[in-house]
């Protein structure tokens, strides 16, 4: 097993499961160790320094601080968005509003309820367990977690066949942080046991330029407004991009310029890794290639449009799809995909007479 759980597995001599608590990595699993140090750096620590986000971070507020005046450990919350948006940061912050320990782990990761039962005896009063991805809980761990979540209690059956007994331990009472990229996928019975749910959306130009700045600061870059304007605008609506792209425009202007990032600079540096104004980077151009150019504008189905560009259909679907719908350049349609007139567009491509009427015009 790999991943973040390694770091809160019990050790290997204590046979129960139930081990002292070891140092958790609250940020991903980058392969770059410096990467990861940067991810760490960036993410904002306490409610006042997150930006964006602003109805949810004011409805967190009021929860956090109501908590706080009756003395007890918040509600157990949800946070639901796409991937880089923030949840992760957003259970750092509620740990840190409430002065508590944070725990973290993944659904993938859990997978017996032994695994999830060590974790749950070993919190402290107050705690805040953290689970990523927690639509990806197996079944058998979820129902582990509807006794913790209602009456922080915790059922262990010990042996087996007749001989075999429950019993029940108590927990402390903990606050349980889930985050997920697929809300659809959550069973009834878990979603409801949430007292706070609260989704993020992608973030404005504004919001995106306001985090590169204060990125910037603490990386030691300089960099003007137009420039964190041009980074953001290439992000995605998403800060985990923002923050990427501007790394590697760092890295651009220390080895082929020198001073603050401009907007010239940020230009320059993005187009040299591949990405466009609008964001797009070479998997994205690859399928509307394969869209607007070798199909000339007829649908093609999702199998064959992943092996045009030497990507599983999975990755097409949840990282590249989404994205390029919203930006207008794809349409599904039930004979396949196609590409829209604001797809030849961005190519510089004439749109074929026969694309003309295989899907409706979005303008």
């Amino acid at each position: 097993m790999t991943g973040r759980h390694e770091v809160l597995a019990p050790s290997a001599e204590d046979d129960l499961g139930l081990g002292p608590r070891r140092p958790v990595d609250p940020g991903p699993d980058p392969a770059d160790p410096a990467e990861l140090a940067d991810e760490l750096r960036l993410r904002p620590r306490r409610l006042e320094e997150f930006q964006g986000q602003p109805q949810l971070t004011e409805h967190l507020e009021i929860v956090l601080e109501a908590a706080r005046r009756r003395g007890q450990p918040v509600d157990h919350m949800l946070f639901a968005g796409p991937p880089g948006l923030g949840k992760t940061t957003m259970a750092g912050i509620v740990a840190a509003e409430m002065g508590v320990g944070l725990r973290i782990t993944s659904g993938p990761a859990l997978v017996r309820s032994g695994d999830l039962a060590a974790i749950l005896t070993d919190l402290q009063p107050g705690d805040v367990l953290f689970i990523d991805e927690i639509h990806r809980l197996p079944r058998p761990v979820e129902e582990v977690l509807y006794p913790a979540m209602e009456d922080f209690q915790l059922d262990i059956l010990i042996g087996k066949g007749p001989t075999a007994r429950s019993i029940r331990l108590e927990l402390p009472r903990f606050t349980l942080v889930g985050a997920t990229t697929r809300t659809g996928l959550l069973t009834g019975p878990l979603r409801d046991r949430f007292g706070f749910v609260g989704r993020l959306d992608l973030y404005d130009a504004d919001s995106l330029a306001g985090i590169v700045e204060r990125a910037a600061g603490i990386l030691g870059v300089a960099v003007d407004a137009a420039g964190a304007r041009v980074v953001a605008s290439r992000a995605r609506g998403t800060p985990r991009i923002a923050n990427r792209l501007l790394r590697r425009v760092r890295d651009f202007v220390e080895v082929r310029a020198e001073g603050a990032i401009t907007a010239a600079l940020a230009v320059e540096g993005l187009e040299l890794f591949g990405v466009d104004h609008l964001g797009l980077d070479k998997v994205d151009r690859a399928i509307l290639e394969a869209l607007c150019a070798r199909f000339g504008g007829r649908p093609v189905g999702l199998v064959t449009l992943a092996q045009c560009v030497g990507e599983e259909t999975d990755t097409i679907e949840d990282a590249y799809e989404p994205f390029l719908l919203q930006q207008g350049l794809l349409q599904r349609t039930p004979r396949g995909r196609v590409a829209t007139p604001h797809a030849y567009a961005h190519l510089g491509l004439t749109e074929p007479p026969s694309a003309l009427g295989s899907a409706p015009r979005l303008w």
